[in-house]
Order: structure tokens, then C-alpha cells, then sequence
């Protein structure tokens, strides 16, 4: 704040929240929630204020008697201008009616008194000059959105106010915000059927034993997402370069087999199938962020960024057990209690930045302990609170992978099933606000795709 300039303020709606309170000691509960004592930027109504605040966290009445006796016995009627002023407020203000009009002009100007502090400790951290860039810019963020946060505080809503806004949101023919899509298909038609696709806020965990096939399903998910929906995907990839992360995403595109783009060896009828998913890769929103080492506050801050600039519709992270914890809690915390302050940390930003959170993770060598190999919620790596945080848990199951072909025909001959070349379960273990089922996908090893095996029938019945 430059030398000279107030700060801004309004105290005559700041003495009219007083005058408001000491006529109607009911008007209190319409201000209790959303105005604190520090919005006031006179000593003297901030004084008052929180007599007033005290005399109804006691459940006593308040009123001009009653707030001198409370400031009087702090030793601060003097400081608040004496039974005078009291007087002198309420005479000022006919009606108690518009308080909450008086109050959130008062919650404004302290909310940018707060800036001006927030733009001080910025300032300050700026001439520190840190060699630890990113930390400092973190901090900045932290800072800014410690000031917003404040501002997010929600109180009690009749379900009438609530319904109405639900058949607002539900009837616009457009998304939350424009450019947005108001609805995330992963683009497989059974299990989006038994979803609804990835809801906002949700908090999704797609778990699977190595080499099943996870990367490859959220990768195809991004996909469809960005190509079918024009959505906008954020991908941090901790275990996977951006190269290679780009090589699955063209073979999958161009149906060319992964190892040949690895190694360049395609022929010329492949490399225009490439170019040809080139072009459809390169106008989808997603972007990819393939640093090793991330925090959950690196995450959050370079999604909140994103966000701010494209507006994100999902966030896929791979994988969970690869974030690294902040090293700043007790020496004595575990790597499960890291993994559990991770998830709710994303359940947080999910619900922050109104997207799903789809976060892959490893399984337990429990699994393998089993004879079906099946696995369940208690097989998630370092689990702790991630069945808990989660509102979706999805996992890959295929049985060619636990069982040769001889194997299967020993135990499945009497049925005469076919063996399950490429065949995927994706069970559906926990669901928040749905049913529990699994769902079968077709797995094409050779491009790293998954595929709905309702299409695959489709086009074998046309061909």
C-alpha cells in the first residue's frame, strides 16, 4: 500500500452492523457467519462486535445494556467510546433490516484489506529471494488462497434454495462455465452406464497389480474425454516420460503397434496412420506434466494454474504411491499416514477445483496370495484412508494373466468356455452413489488400448 492511502473501509455500514445488532439482538444470526471482527477497521466497532459475538456464544440477549456490561467487564468501553456512542449508533439506524446488506459490505472492504496484507507477505517473500523458486511460488499461491478460502465458508441452505439451484445447473443446455462439459464419459458405454461417467467432485481410484493395463485405461479415458468431448484433461504422469506417455497415445490412436513407434520401424502405410492421429492428438486439451519428484501442493498449484487459464474437467494422476510426501510432519509418521493425508488432500482439490480426481495405484503382494487373485479394497498399496476417501474404486482383473491356456481348459473344460485372450474385468469395488457391479473390456496388448467389446461385436457382425 502506497505511503498516504487508506485502507478501504466504510464505517458508516460498519456502525450501521452495530446499530442493527444493538435494535434486533435476532439480527446477530443473520451476521454471525459471514462477518468477523477483524472486517471492522475501526477499534472501536471491532470492540463492539465482538461483545456482541461473545453475548450470543453465551446465549445472553443482547442489547445496549447488556454490550456496555460485556465491554466494560474486558476493560474496552472507553476504547469503543462509552455509553455514548452506543447511543449514538442506534439513533443512526431506524431499522435493523438491512443488515446483511451492511455486513457484507464490511466483509468486502476487510476481504481486500487481507489482499493488501497478502500482497505484503508476497513482497516480502519475493526480496528473500529464495534459491528455492518453485517453494516460493507455492507459498505465494498458498497465500492468495488462504484469502479466497475465507471467502468460501457455507452456511445452512433451505432445501428449496438448494433444489432450485440443482434444476438451474441441470436444465442449462451448457456446461458450469462456457467451454466446459458438464458431464465426463470415459467412453466405455458399460461402465459409463454404471458411473454416469466420472462426476465432479469425485474422487476416483483406479487400481490394478503391474502390467494390467491402468496406464493404458487412463490414458484411453484422457482420450475420449478430450477428443470425444472436447474436455480439457490435466495428466501428471510420475512413473511415465511425456515421450512415452505420447508414443501410447499415437499407437492407440493409429491402431500401429507400440514397439514399432518406439523404435521407428513402420512402414510407410503406418507412418500415415501416425500422422493421421497426430492431427487428431494435437487439437485435444490435454496437457501433460511429467515431473518424477511432485508434491500434493505442487499438483494443486500447477492444477489450480491450469484451471485458472483453461478450465480443467479432469485430472488424472499416475500413480498415488509415487507423489511424495511434504517431509515437514512428525519424523514418526508412517508412509501410510502420508498416503492418507495424499488422498484426502485430492478428495480437497477435486472438490476445490469442481473435477474428478482419477488417481491410479499399485496393489499389495496380498493379491497374489489368493488363489483367484481377485482383488479387494483391501489390497490397495499402503491403503490407509484411500477406500475411505474415495468415492469411486475401480479395478483391472484378467484372467490370461493368472492363467495359462492349458491351465484354463483343465478348470473351465466341463463348461467349455473360451479361454479369455485380452479379456478385462473392470470391477467396480466401491461406489459411493451407485450400484457395484464389473464390466468386461476387450485389452489389445499390441497398441496398449482398451475397447468396448459391444463395438468389437458390432463390427464383426458388419464385416
Amino acid at each position: 500500500m502506497a505511503e498516504g492511502r487508506v485502507p478501504p473501509h466504510d464505517i458508516e455500514a460498519e456502525e450501521a452492523v452495530i446499530g442493527s445488532l444493538l435494535i434486533d439482538p435476532d439480527a446477530i444470526l443473520k451476521v454471525s457467519t459471514s462477518l468477523k471482527a477483524e472486517d471492522f477497521l475501526s477499534e472501536a466497532n471491532r470492540a463492539i462486535y465482538h461483545a456482541c459475538l461473545n453475548l450470543y456464544y453465551r446465549n445472553e440477549v443482547i442489547n445496549q445494556i447488556t454490550v456496555a456490561h460485556e465491554l466494560a467487564r474486558q476493560d474496552k468501553l472507553e476504547q469503543a467510546g462509552g455509553a455514548a456512542f452506543l447511543s449514538h449508533v442506534i439513533s443512526n439506524v431506524p431499522t435493523s433490516l438491512h443488515v446483511e446488506y451492511y455486513a457484507q459490505i464490511v466483509s468486502n472492504t476487510g476481504v481486500m484489506r487481507r489482499l493488501i496484507t497478502a500482497a505484503r507477505q508476497i513482497e516480502s517473500l519475493g526480496y528473500e529471494a529464495s534459491p528455492d523458486v518453485d517453494s516460493c511460488l507455492n507459498d505465494a499461491e498458498d497465500i492468495l488462497f488462504k484469502v479466497r478460502g475465507e471467502q468460501n465458508l457455507r452456511g445452512l441452505v433451505s432445501i428449496r434454495e438448494v433444489l432450485g439451484q440443482y434444476f438451474d445447473e441441470a436444465g442449462q443446455s451448457t456446461a458450469l462455465r462456457e467451454g466446459a462439459v458438464s458431464q465426463i464419459l470415459t467412453g466405455f458405454t458399460a461402465l459409463d452406464s454404471f458411473l454416469g461417467g466420472l462426476q465432479r467432485t469425485d474422487l476416483i481410484i483406479l487400481a490394478a497389480k503391474t502390467s494390467l493395463g491402468k496406464t493404458s485405461l487412463a490414458l484411453n479415458i484422457a482420450r475420449n474425454t478430450a477428443v470425444n468431448q472436447k474436455a480439457c484433461v490435466a495428466l501428471f504422469s510420475l512413473e511415465m516420460s511425456r515421450d512415452a506417455v505420447i508414443q501410447r497415445l499415437l499407437s492407440s490412436e493409429s491402431g500401429v503397434d507400440s514397439n514399432r513407434i518406439r523404435l521407428g520401424r513402420f512402414n510407410e502405410k503406418e507412418e500415415l496412420r501416425i500422422m493421421e492421429a497426430s492431427g487428431i492428438l494435437s487439437e485435444a486439451a490435454i496437457y501433460i506434466d511429467d515431473s518424477p519428484m511432485l508434491r500434493v501442493i505442487d499438483i494443486r498449484s500447477k492444477a489450480r494454474r491450469l484451471h485458472f487459464e483453461r478450465g480443467i474437467d479432469l485430472l488424472i494422476i499416475d500413480y498415488l504411491q509415487l507423489i511424495q510426501g511434504e517431509g515437514r510432519n512428525s519424523r514418526n509418521e508412517t508412509r501410510v499416514q502420508e498416503i492418507s493425508n495424499i488422498t484426502r488432500a485430492l478428495k480437497t482439490l477435486a472438490r476445490e477445483l469442481n473435477v474428478p480426481v482419477l488417481a491410479l495405484s499399485q496393489l499389495s503382494r496380498a493379491v497374489e496370495s489368493r488363489p483367484s487373485h481377485m482383488p479387494q479394497l483391501s489390497d490397495l498399496r499402503e491403503s490407509g484412508s484411500i477406500e475411505q476417501d474415495a468415492d469411486v474404486v475401480l479395478f483391472i482383473y484378467r484372467e490370461d494373466k493368472n492363467y495359462s491356456p492349458e491351465e484354463w481348459s483343465k478348470t473351465h473344460d466341463i463348461e467349455r468356455e473360451p479361454y479369455p485372450r485380452g479379456i478385462a474385468d473392470i470391477i467396480i469395488a466401491k461406489h459411493r452413489s451407485g450400484p457395484l457391479d464389473q464390466v468386461k473390456l476387450r485389452f489389445l496388448d499390441r497398441t496398449a488400448r482398451f475397447a468396448n467389446l459391444e463395438a468389437e461385436m458390432i463390427s464383426a457382425s458388419q464385416g
